[in-house]
């Protein structure tokens, strides 16, 4: 069970219906060189509870081009929304507003897992092409040698009937 848990009443019941939460605490999923790094308001908002703010990380990653191992310096901000009652049948789970902003339906809990949201963020806010840097060259890293199976070496040489 997860330790990063805000109970919707802690919410309702704290001043101006606004709690800030700092957290600061590896992903066990997530490679990263120290802890992520999160500062949120989290605010009820009479049938919605919206979670704001800034996260950062330096990730480990590995470049899709050289494969080798880099640090990322990852800086977003985050803005969900959560329905604390069933927004309507016709709704799946997760539902658009306008265009980009898409409301949680909690489904009754009684809590929102910061752990999770933190998860479900930085992944979605990985690079889509995870490079290096700039003047990465892939192709002096990765020979022709090291790319051929010396398993396959055998077919090489097969001669095919009506083949030139």
């Amino acid at each position: 069970m997860s330790k990063h848990l805000i109970s919707i009443e802690q919410i309702e019941e704290s001043d101006e219906k606004t709690l800030e939460y700092n957290f600061s605490d590896n992903i066990k999923e997530i490679d990263s060189d120290g802890p992520i790094e999160a500062d949120l308001v989290v605010r009820s908002l009479g049938d919605f509870i919206e979670v704001s703010g800034d996260v950062s990380a330096v990730l480990n990653l590995e470049c899709d081009v050289c494969l080798n191992k880099f640090k990322y310096d990852l800086n977003f901000t985050i803005d969900e929304m959560f329905a604390k009652e069933a927004l309507s049948e016709e709704y799946s789970q997760e539902t658009e507003l306008k265009e980009g902003q898409f409301i949680t339906d909690l489904n009754g809990a009684q809590e929102i897992d910061i752990y999770d949201l933190l998860y479900q963020s930085v992944i979605l806010n990985l690079p889509n092409k995870k490079v290096c840097g700039i003047n990465c060259n892939g192709k002096e890293f990765l020979k022709e040698e090291d790319l051929t199976d010396p398993r396959l070496e055998v077919f090489k040489n097969i001669k095919l009937d009506g083949a030139n």
